[in-house]
């Protein structure tokens, strides 16, 4: 699917406003919190289902139980949104603005790995913790140490890389895949990072990469890239890719007929609509997340469809809900608005959520699903960090 054409289809899932958008005021005096992320652009499609919807659910529930609860009363949540068009300075510009301008109490982890990075000087600046999800990277450490008060609901580029690799690994090792891989990668920080990581770690676990290569951001035309992925001859194809690139790839892996018996695709394998749109090719498709399926998950599904009209992902919407869980239950522990309080109980206590009892050593979180695969319908997780329950990985048939 070309990049236009995958923006027309989701079209349907963005939320109302280009530049901004503000939640209806509460008569009593709200708790402001602002959101930041695409509306437009080439990540505007994955903001409109992953990024922005849980952040309204969440409001949606705390508010219709009274607010959230303070030492001085419960107060509503009112949020606040911004357009930053896929572009890191109007991401900055709007995370200053909720800081100086609407004096925000609180203010999300803007959308996607690149953002959260060249966002955070500007947390920092204004002394507000930046409490992210979809940032995937190695530099969580640094920027801890760099940054006090930044954490990841999320783990390492590493991790992610490893799930992936060591899934394959295991098909190979059992003599059900080859050892040759072709892996392409989105060029921005999210993708090469996990390129840069992947290379060592797939030697070392016996793969030859039979091709390598890189996509801009905002590509149109994956065909080229698939007919020379398939030119190699591969048993395996990874791509570390956004929701764009992962729906461009299959459409055109159809078409050119790249029948691999093991094809992962990264950011938008999980979201609903990649196996709505796919169908029975989508069948066996392995890509970054999943869940596991229980009544608990159902009840999210179904509740964030009715409260937000999106089809909730299986893989950043669970979490991002789960992150909300945790913040909420920082600032009710606490009574306070109070940002470094709020930011000490993050950093020091665990959290009931839709996931499971987690917390965040080192400001990271300690359990993540880093891999799912489309089985029957559902993504299933397959592989991840600090869980034991995943279902058998199984082998993709012709995308026919």
């Amino acid at each position: 699917m070309r990049r236009r054409e995958f923006l027309k289809y989701s079209a349907a899932t963005a939320l109302a406003g280009s530049v901004g958008y503000r939640a209806a005021r509460a008569d009593a005096a709200t708790v402001k919190v602002g959101v930041v992320g695409a509306k437009t652009g080439p990540l505007a499609p994955g903001a409109a289902i992953t990024h922005f919807p849980p952040y309204k659910l969440w409001a949606a529930e705390v508010n219709e139980r009274g607010g959230l609860k303070l030492k001085d009363g419960q107060r509503k949540v009112e949020i606040i949104e911004y357009d930053d068009r896929t572009q890191p300075s109007e991401a900055i510009k709007a995370v200053e603005r909720l800081a100086t301008v609407d004096k925000a109490d609180w203010i999300g982890g803007v959308y996607a790995t690149g953002f959260n990075l060249a966002t955070a000087p500007t947390f920092a600046k204004y002394n507000y913790p930046q409490l992210t999800q979809a940032c995937v990277t190695d530099q969580g450490p640094a920027l801890v140490k760099k940054y006090p008060n930044f954490f990841m609901f999320q783990n390492s580029t590493t991790a992610y890389a490893k799930g992936a690799i060591g899934v394959l690994k295991k098909l190979k090792d059992s003599g059900q895949i080859g050892n040759k891989v072709a892996a392409v990668n989105v060029g921005d920080d999210f993708g090469i990072e996990l390129a840069n990581a992947g290379r060592p770690l797939f030697k070392e676990a016996g793969f030859e990469i039979v091709y390598d290569k890189s996509y801009p951001l905002g590509t149109q035309d994956y065909t080229p890239v698939i007919k020379a992925a398939k030119a190699a001859n591969p048993d395996a194809f990874v791509a570390w890719s956004y929701p764009p690139d992962t729906f461009g790839l299959a459409d055109a892996a159809k078409i050119e007929g790249l029948n691999v018996k093991a094809y992962y695709c990264a950011v938008g394998c999980a979201f609903q609509g990649f196996a709505q749109k796919n169908g029975a090719a989508a069948e066996n498709v392995l890509g970054a997340g999943g869940v596991v399926d229980s009544p608990e998950i159902r009840a999210f599904y179904k509740k964030h469809k009715e409260v937000t009209g999106i089809d909730a992902d299986y893989w950043g919407s669970p979490f991002y809900y789960s992150m909300l869980q945790a913040l909420t239950q920082a600032i009710e522990s606490t009574g306070s608005l109070d940002r470094a309080g709020i930011a000490d109980y993050l950093r020091k206590n665990k959290f009931k959520t839709l996931i499971g009892e987690v917390e965040m050593p080192g400001q990271l979180l300690d359990k993540v699903y880093t891999v799912g695969q489309w089985q029957g319908g559902f993504f299933n997780a397959v592989a991840g960090l600090g869980f034991t329950n995943f279902s058998q990985v199984k082998l993709k048939a012709n995308w026919g």
